[in-house]
């Protein structure tokens, strides 16, 4: 209990600029990644995080606040200007570099390598695995190639009348529940037999630790990156910004049954078949097809094809011979 106590205390200190880096680090390995997105290299000895920043180029300030802010979830104010954009921004380019050249490749070397059956099945995870991928890549392209541009464009004093950072915020989706389907599958439906099952844990758990770190980037970007690139707006505008939060809210009943027309359905899409052919299929018309997909998705939570397959292989809605190659 005593030792519980003092974990949550440790866990519970905001670091400052007289720390030492090293016992930074000693507390909290997570922050090693973080270390070299900040472009920190290891051997600084017992120096402090101030000299250790000064000596390698990088704004102390908004190193700690980082730190902070990932290990205690402590947020400045959105009105900190102290926080320098230069410096996050070039942070979360190198997190993507590190995410995409890196992280999801290995991930992706790992399930492949504990999909040893070479079965329909496996080649279906695999997929699933690539369509996730997919959309973060595209996630952090769209950052990359809009962003970040325009926060290089307000750094160098130029104001674009198309494009601001709420428009960013207003759109900024959490790609955190992506693995979601795709963990559920794996640990649900998979068979497992000594080493397969082995590799497939440890698999599972880089793609919970992915998942981590995600959030963990999305809660940067969204509460320090965003309020500070809108601080850097006021000032080259000289006027207030208006914020525009959007919530979605998604309600979805998870105890809700498949009924047998969309048992029907799932059949035919896993077969194939476009919503006309459906429609013509079982007799109804194209927008009734549309509903009961809706339906499906909500009720299911798999918003992808190969998704869907797997729960009807699972559910013995068809069998691996009646899909198509």
């Amino acid at each position: 209990m005593q030792q519980n106590l003092l974990i949550t205390m440790r866990r519970m200190k905001l670091y400052e600029a007289d720390d030492k880096m090293i016992d930074l680090i000693s507390d909290n390995y997570s922050m090693l990644q973080g270390l070299s997105a900040f472009g920190i290299q290891l051997g600084f000895g017992d120096k402090t995080v101030n000299v250790v920043c000064q000596e390698q180029g990088v704004d102390c300030y908004t190193f700690l606040t980082v730190v902070n802010f990932l290990i205690n979830g402590y947020a400045p104010k959105e009105t900190d200007d102290k926080i320098s954009v230069d410096t996050l921004l070039a942070y979360l380019r190198a997190s993507h570099r590190y995410f995409l050249d890196y992280q999801l490749p290995s991930i992706r070397k790992k399930l492949e390598e504990s999909l040893v059956h070479g079965d329909n099945l496996d080649t279906l995870i695999l997929r699933l695995y690539d369509e996730y991928a997919h959309d973060i890549r595209q996630h952090m392209k769209y950052e990359e190639k809009t962003l970040f541009p325009y926060v290089e464009a307000l750094l160098s004093g130029e104001q674009k009348s198309n494009y601001n950072v709420d428009i960013f915020s207003k759109h900024h989706s959490d790609t955190t529940g992506k693995f979601q389907e795709l963990k559920n599958i794996i640990i649900k439906y998979l068979p497992n037999d000594g080493l397969v099952n082995n590799q497939l844990t440890a698999t599972l758990y880089d793609i919970y630790n992915n998942e981590e770190w995600l959030l963990n980037h999305s809660n940067v970007e969204e509460v320090l990156f965003v309020p500070a690139i809108r601080l850097l707006e006021q000032r080259l505008k000289n006027e207030d910004v208006t914020v525009r939060i959007s919530n979605m809210i998604n309600n979805v009943d998870a105890t809700e049954s498949i009924s047998d027309r969309e048992k029907e359905i799932i059949v035919c899409l896993v077969q194939g078949m476009s919503n006309k052919e459906i429609a013509d299929q079982l007799y109804i018309s194209v927008n009734t097809v549309i509903t009961h997909r809706r339906n499906i998705v909500r009720k299911l939570q798999i918003h992808s094809l190969a998704g869907l397959t797997i729960y009807a292989i699972v559910n013995k809605l068809v069998e691996l011979k009646d899909i198509e190659r």
